[in-house]
């Protein structure tokens, strides 16, 4: 026998699944509750969110080219080469924010939809409602501890083992760090840039393109490295928490027509078949039905 809620096998001495402390007898999914598919628009969010993380890991390395610009720059005493790093700056800040934006809502879709399938599941015990898996991105100061607790309860609440995974941690700490890196690593830019010639002519102007490039380098590297963590982290969480729901609402899925009203068997919903005991036959009693008698000649007018 194997338990509704994480499939593992029972003990038939045990009140309770050794692997999840549920029940035997409980029910994988409530009837009458909605769910909803997570695979397809998980792996969609997994794929969206490596993508940004993969753009900014790439605009993090544009100093390098930037670096060789000026080198250039200053060997030519042009300044038409550093124009270069400009136009990829700006190419690598475009795919960024579609990127970024597509991941966003992707996100908040995978998080809807496997919080509002947690309703569904007996034993969950959510902490925040399901609009908050939406809001908890856009509220500002909330978005820095919404979103975690959301996808906490959502793993705790869908995977076998009754807790979050430390993975939860891993990745919220590295996205904070990339998101306040991202942050601080502009405000740098923006600082050392100001001092550099809008039209640079000297060997010592030229030098100094070239340094601000190889020192940005290594300040772009400590987010972009947070934002692959974070993005490892949540790609694997997402996995399996897709698959973890996939797996309970197919067991709690009849493999049969319903027909509304009808009583389900044990297996889609717990619920017990229904006895039926037919009825005995009645038989309608015989009504003797009288001869016709043959018409006799004169008993009608006109005869």
């Amino acid at each position: 026998m194997l338990c509704r809620t994480c499939g593992d096998t029972l003990s038939p001495v045990a009140p309770e699944c050794p692997r999840c402390d549920g029940p035997q007898d409980r029910r994988a999914v409530l009837p009458g509750l909605p769910t909803y598919r997570v695979r397809g628009i998980g792996l969609a969010a997994s794929i969206a969110v490596g993508a940004t993380a993969g753009v900014f890991l790439l605009t993090a390395l544009l100093p390098l080219l930037g670096w060789a610009l000026a080198e250039r720059a200053a060997a030519e005493r042009r300044f038409e080469p550093l124009l270069g790093q400009v136009l990829a700056e700006l190419v690598g800040s475009l795919l960024f924010v579609l990127a970024y934006v597509t991941a966003a809502v992707l996100v908040i879709i995978w998080s809807w939809r496997a919080r509002k399938n947690t309703d569904a599941f007996p034993g969950a015990l959510p902490t925040l409602g399901a609009g908050w898996a939406i809001a908890g991105w856009l509220v500002p100061f909330a978005n820095f501890v919404v979103p975690a607790r959301v996808v906490a309860g959502i793993a705790r609440d869908s995977l076998p083992r009754r807790r979050a995974p430390a993975l939860v941690a891993v990745w919220w700490a590295a996205w904070l760090l990339f998101s306040f890196g991202e942050r601080i690593v502009a405000q740098v830019e923006q600082r050392r840039s100001a001092g550099l010639a809008e039209d640079p002519v000297t060997s010592a102007d030229f030098q100094a393109y070239a340094d601000h490039y190889r020192d940005i380098l290594a300040v772009r590297l400590a987010p972009a490295v947070a934002g692959l963590v974070a993005a490892v982290a949540f790609a694997v969480l997402v996995r399996r928490i897709s698959v973890a729901q996939q797996d309970r609402i197919g067991r709690g899925t009849p493999a049969w027509p319903v027909i509304p009203g009808m009583t389900l068997p044990p297996g889609a919903a717990g619920h017990p078949l229904p006895v039926v005991t037919p009825s005995p036959q009645v038989t309608a009693p015989h009504t003797p039905v009288s001869p016709p008698v043959p018409p006799v000649a004169g008993g009608t007018i006109g005869a």
